[in-house]
């Protein structure tokens, strides 16, 4: 298929640089039978009793880093952890970079090149343990801001770009459908009886690599490591068993919620990498709703939306969205999708 098909034009206005405040306080456009302009507070009235909001609770890191290779000045990106102490991470400028180069970042924070991949991908050893390089991270380094924010990354976004349920640390970019929450919207959420079921997807800065290829099926998708628990599996499952909806809240949720189904729907237990790339025509087997911010044109996650829920649908939503001034991307505005082959 061809990537032109998922092309779009955007006005840069149309980029939010900061989240809606308080965070509920976002629109959100519901795509069903037409497309209904509401507000992420009116979501509790869009769901029913047994509903399954599944959402990811990783934790975003300051992955972001600028040191010194000698005289040259450096910034790396992690991206993926690999190992105690040990990052891929996208390096700029990678071609002055060579195996066994040091890159200083502070007195207390160094990493030494161990290897370079393609697409100013290097893999960095820090040295030191886990704990300890995330405390040193907390200290030293900046939130990963996706580049379409044409702005430095402040004191503000250490809380704006977290979700209310950052629990795991080891995202490199934050869920962004979560975003939205606040404890207001949950209580609305679980006094109409719906749940909320958590999983962990440690997001990479890939979600946020251009697809450079021709054609979708050329497109590699990079791996990231998720976990689905046997108390979420079973919640996801006992829902679905007494006839309610389950609900993902962002790519994140939905990606691993898929990776970790059976042709039948049933969730299991999952602990690993994941590079699963969800394109038109993709059969979904347990996901009936979603709940996603407005992504880039051509984008993987523009692809994801549009297998989900359709991709005249999406491109009729987003043309709806544009001209009706929704805010788009991490910061922005919302839409709540049904699934192509139960809509209405």
């Amino acid at each position: 298929m061809d990537v032109d098909a998922f092309e779009f034009d955007l006005p840069r206005d149309r980029i939010a640089e900061r989240p809606a405040s308080p965070r509920d306080a976002a629109r959100l456009l519901d795509v069903d039978d037409g497309f209904h302009d509401r507000g992420v507070g009116d979501l509790p009235a869009l769901l029913s009793a047994g509903d399954v909001l599944v959402v990811n609770d990783t934790r975003v890191i300051p992955a972001r880093l600028k040191g010194r290779r000698g005289t040259t000045a450096v910034e790396v990106t992690l991206h993926q952890a690999a190992g105690d102490g040990i990052w891929r991470a996208f390096a700029r400028p990678a071609r002055k970079l060579g195996a066994g180069d040091r890159i200083d970042f502070a007195d207390d924070l160094a990493a030494t090149v161990t290897a370079k991949g393609e697409r100013g991908e290097v893999t960095l050893d820090f040295g030191q343990s886990g704990d300890d390089l995330l405390v040193a991270l907390e200290s030293r380094g900046v939130m990963p801001l996706p580049p379409y924010i044409k702005r430095a990354a402040d004191g503000d976004d250490r809380d704006d770009y977290q979700t209310l349920f950052a629990n795991y640390p080891g995202a490199v970019a934050a869920p962004t459908a979560g975003l939205h929450f606040t404890p207001a919207l949950v209580r609305a959420l679980e006094a109409r009886g719906v749940s909320i079921v958590t999983v962990t997807l440690h997001v990479g800065a890939g979600t946020f690599l251009p697809v450079t290829t021709d054609t979708v099926e050329a497109h590699r998708m990079l791996p990231e490591y998720g976990e689905v628990t046997n108390a979420a599996a079973d919640a996801v499952n006992a829902a679905r068993a007494a006839g309610g909806q389950v609900v993902a809240v962002g790519s994140t949720s939905l990606r691993l919620l898929e990776c970790a189904a059976a042709d039948d729907g049933t969730v299991s237990p999952f602990a690993g990498e994941t590079d699963l790339f969800i394109v038109p025509g993709y059969r979904f087997r347990v996901v009936d709703r979603m709940l996603t911010n407005f992504h880039l044109p051509r984008s993987t996650l523009f692809m994801l939306v549009a297998a989900f829920a359709g991709l005249a649908r999406m491109q009729a939503a987003y043309v709806h969205a544009i001209a009706a001034g929704y805010r788009f991307y991490s910061y922005g505005d919302a839409c709540f999708l049904r699934r192509a082959e139960v809509a209405s």
